[in-house]
């Protein structure tokens, strides 16, 4: 898909009240697109939605959404196709996280990620993807998983279980899609300086503030942000690539995961453990 003039196509981004999403809205919005975003942050939501606002003349909606609720997902999809017949691009991007192994995972736990995570971009794609499709005039989807899209950890068992089938869900939505000339991008960031360190949940022996001191602080070091992740998200919307990892850590992960995965676990397993020392907590 050209992106390089977009005035007069409507982008949609969930979770568009901060981070990649935020970052993202900005970036299509300054190619001269019109903008469709939704949050629960209400607060976050209106400061994107003023950000919008202030670079140019494109159109802004915003809409206060939860994506777990097909009801919700489906209200927000019936206000935006009164106003067009589809959206042009399609940024599945909202997502929450969860810290903690399986056995430290709670059903509620499992249903909450599971809804935000996975049945959000199933909702997004259910409501506004036939639409595109009806319309015959192409379009692309890009849903953000994450480098734990393929490489497991342990110690992200719900997270990684949400973004392994986000991968999954969107290589057979490109299949699918590509007779009606829709493009479908799996976005895998990696380490990003974005605020779901401060807002992930944390479970088990790792749910101290001193892990989570530790988790942000890897992420602040490594200070690769939302807005890099935004270009790159550009980028393979343009090239119609179907899986993108962003960060170099991100394409070390993809590339191990393919050619020595036995390798990729070992390196998987002394970090943890060494982190755990790190944290005075029990490495077994």
């Amino acid at each position: 898909m050209n992106l390089r003039q977009l005035v007069g196509k409507t982008v949609l981004v969930t979770g568009g009240g901060s981070g990649i999403g935020r970052e993202t809205a900005l970036a299509f919005a300054r190619r001269g697109a019109d903008l469709v975003i939704c949050d629960i942050d209400e607060k976050g939501l209106e400061a994107t939605a003023s950000g919008l606002r202030q670079l140019g003349p494109g159109q802004v909606h915003a809409h206060r959404v939860d994506v777990a609720s097909a009801d919700e997902v489906q209200a927000f999809a019936d206000a935006v196709h009164a106003r067009i017949p589809a959206v042009d691009v399609l940024v599945n991007n909202a997502g929450v996280a969860i810290g903690g192994g399986f056995l430290d995972t709670s059903l509620p736990d499992w249903e909450w990620i599971l809804g935000v995570n996975l049945r959000g971009v199933i909702h997004g794609c259910h409501y506004f993807v036939p639409p595109m499709v009806e319309r015959g005039a192409g379009g692309h989807v890009v849903n953000v998983s994450s480098a734990a899209g393929y490489f497991a950890s342990g110690q992200l068992a719900a997270y990684c279980t949400t973004k392994f089938g986000v991968l999954g869900l969107s290589e057979a939505l490109r299949d699918e899609l590509s007779s009606h000339d829709i493009g479908v991008t799996t976005i895998c960031p990696g380490i990003i300086n974005t605020p779901i360190t401060r807002a992930a949940k944390l479970v088990g022996p790792d749910a101290t503030p001193e892990a989570r001191d530790a988790m942000i602080s890897v992420y602040q070091r490594r200070n690769y942000g939302p807005d890099r992740v935004a270009e790159r998200i550009l980028s393979a919307v343009d090239h119609n690539r179907g899986v993108a990892p962003i960060t170099l850590e991100a394409w070390v992960f993809y590339y191990l995961k393919r050619w020595v995965p036995g390798l990729l676990a070992r390196l998987s397993r002394t970090a943890r453990e060494r982190g755990r020392r790190q944290m005075g907590l029990d490495a077994s």
